[in-house]
């Protein structure tokens, strides 16, 4: 299933996209998308059932916002320098454990939204992910497969970045990762049985209708599964939380100078092959 929210910021709304690429509202089945609802089997049912049945009632779309598809988001996991080239591409070596920080949940913002570009940033960067979405609380996870089992879908992350924050200021990388707008996610959270190996999934961004990242998941260092098992080794991971995991070669650090960091005005488009588009215009904060 591909489940989404729309509507105004805050007030959004969950529907279903059917097979047939038309929007369905859910608000007669459940109040929200949400961690309590991927947690819910039961629940997920009745929506597959309602969906196959096509009982469901239609959604204009036309004009019609689309939000983050997860409400009450815990936390943002996010795994760095988690793919071959990129790692290349920026003179890192590759790391023998995953490299994880976290964003805040107030960062996530819908797909198409405006970004903002930091007060002082001159170094503001793209970074394309795979974002997996936990269904089922998961503490000291022992395999792959029950890391798998813990994963209710997967959407298109956007990893923004402001690098001199990042690695200039201290080196706190939170600096660089935490400024409001910097998570776009959506436009759907596809469930896990629509993915059936997301180390196979085409990975790409534009900038001002320039290809810039043109990547595969296959590329990932530490796969889905092996980073799900490993961040619940140092953390729970609770139904509705999210885990970014990384982003290929192509971003502007990766770049000869003089890089092209994102200014106000540009355009970035997204993509992940079965889960959608986003398109962002930037401007300053």
């Amino acid at each position: 299933m591909k489940l989404l929210r729309v509507g105004p910021v805050g007030a959004e709304r969950p529907a279903l996209l059917d097979e047939t690429g038309v929007l369905r509202d859910l608000s007669g089945l459940v109040t929200d998308i949400d961690g309590a609802l991927l947690a819910d089997d039961a629940a997920l049912a009745r929506i597959r059932a309602s969906a196959t049945a096509g009982d469901l009632p239609v959604l204009d779309g036309a004009g019609l916002r689309i939000g983050p598809p997860v409400a009450r988001i815990g936390k943002v996991v996010c795994i760095g320098l988690n793919y071959h080239d990129h790692a290349r591409e920026t003179g890192a070596a590759t790391p023998e454990e995953p490299i994880v920080f976290l964003k805040a949940p107030d960062t996530v913002v819908g797909p198409d939204d405006t970004v903002l570009i930091p007060r002082g940033s001159v170094k503001t960067d793209w970074e394309v992910e795979l974002a997996v979405v936990i269904g089922r609380t998961a503490r000291y996870l022992e395999s792959d497969e029950q890391a798998r089992a813990a994963v209710a879908g997967y959407a298109v992350a956007h990893d923004v970045s402001e690098r001199a924050f990042q690695i200039e200021r201290g080196g706190q990388w939170d600096k660089g990762k935490n400024c409001e707008t910097f998570n776009p996610l959506g436009p759907w959270l596809v469930t896990a049985d629509e993915v059936p190996d997301p180390q196979a999934l085409g990975i790409r961004l534009w900038v001002n209708g320039e290809l810039k990242q043109d990547g595969t998941t296959a590329e990932q260092i530490f796969p889905v599964a092996e980073v799900v098992r490993y961040v619940s080794q140092f953390m729970t991971l609770y139904p509705g939380d999210v885990i970014n995991t990384g982003t290929p070669a192509g971003v502007a650090m990766g770049r000869p100078d003089p890089k092209p960091y994102l200014r106000a005005g540009d355009v970035v488009e997204l993509e992940i092959d079965g889960l959608g588009r986003q398109c962002q215009a930037l401007r300053l904060a």
